[in-house]
């Protein structure tokens, strides 16, 4: 009788188990297919000198060492950087400012935050980019708005100095997704603290400085971790409305490795330009996570 018990049970545990794997057989199919082994792959690549037609030949550390003697990988690693730099804190800035005016209960607060999330669903569309491209274009709309206000139109596009420009500024206005983790944010704030500042003779920016930034904190970092990752990895506002120019003032880091790798058919190239990536962005967000122990606040902790 306890051996029956037994087999029913492991015969149960195994029907479990298989239905289990069966249910996530699409998404280990599609891990494995366009994840893991993509990036074997490429790491593979990166030793290999690798154009998309020929098989591939080894060559070591041979991509690598060509990659930091290339002046415009240094350019491009230098722009992309300038672009996190400023592209980054001003989005999230922009977010948090918004979120704090629709934490203000209204009738149509609801429908502001969902039109004010539409630019994060389609920014980084080729049509809104060409829609970007024609607004600030030698006639369009911005300069336009110049004229009208007896300034002198801005060549955007032309002059290295202003083409960073409308870039960051379509980043910025895809602030929803921020936008709304913050919102989510400041209604797990207590309203409790504003009021005991309040008695406490505490102005709206000190309850700001003191209650609003250390109880945002956590979300802070969360998002200064997944926009900074996210703005490494841009390449369509670059590709469509600059190409990377003019003198490759745009010519960010994503787009240089498109470049080689569809442009130039030079693929082992360009997986060792990946690979680097991946080591500066791993860098970067390590030292955001050792120096969030400084600034990050957590009531567990303190």
């Amino acid at each position: 009788m306890k051996r029956n018990t037994k087999s029913a049970a492991r015969k149960f545990i195994y029907k479990e188990s298989t239905v289990g794997y069966v249910f996530a057989l699409p998404f280990i199919i599609g891990f494995l297919g366009f994840t893991l082994v993509p990036i074997a792959s490429s790491l593979y690549y990166s030793f290999t000198n690798y154009n998309l037609i020929k098989k591939e030949s080894w060559i070591g550390i041979s991509n690598y060492i060509r990659l930091f003697q290339d002046e415009r990988f240094w350019m491009s690693l230098k722009v992309t950087m300038k672009y996190v730099l400023i592209s980054v804190p001003s989005k999230l800035c922009f977010a948090l400012l918004v979120a704090m005016l629709l934490t203000r209960a209204t009738k149509l607060t609801g429908l502001y935050r969902s039109l004010f999330y539409v630019p994060s669903l389609i920014g980084g569309s080729i049509a809104v980019a060409l829609v970007w491209k024609e607004l600030f274009s030698r006639n369009g709309l911005i300069n336009q708005m110049l004229g009208i206000m007896n300034l002198k139109p801005v060549s955007w596009f032309g002059d290295p100095k202003m083409a960073m420009i409308p870039l960051i500024l379509m980043t910025v206005w895809q602030f929803g997704s921020s936008m709304i983790i913050f919102a989510a944010g400041l209604k797990e704030i207590p309203v409790t603290y504003y009021e005991a500042a309040k008695i406490d003779g505490a102005n709206r920016f000190r309850a700001f400085l003191h209650i609003t930034l250390p109880g945002l904190s956590p979300v802070i970092l969360y998002n200064l971790i997944m926009q900074t990752i996210s703005a490494f990895m841009s390449f369509t506002q670059a590709f469509v409305i600059t190409k990377g120019g003019p003198n490759d003032a745009t010519n960010f880091y994503a787009l240089y490795m498109y470049d080689h790798a569809f442009k130039y058919y030079d693929m082992g190239y360009a997986s060792a330009m990946s690979w680097v990536m991946l080591v500066i962005m791993s860098l970067i967000t390590l030292v955001i996570f050792k120096t969030s122990k400084r600034w990050v606040f957590s009531e567990a902790g303190n």
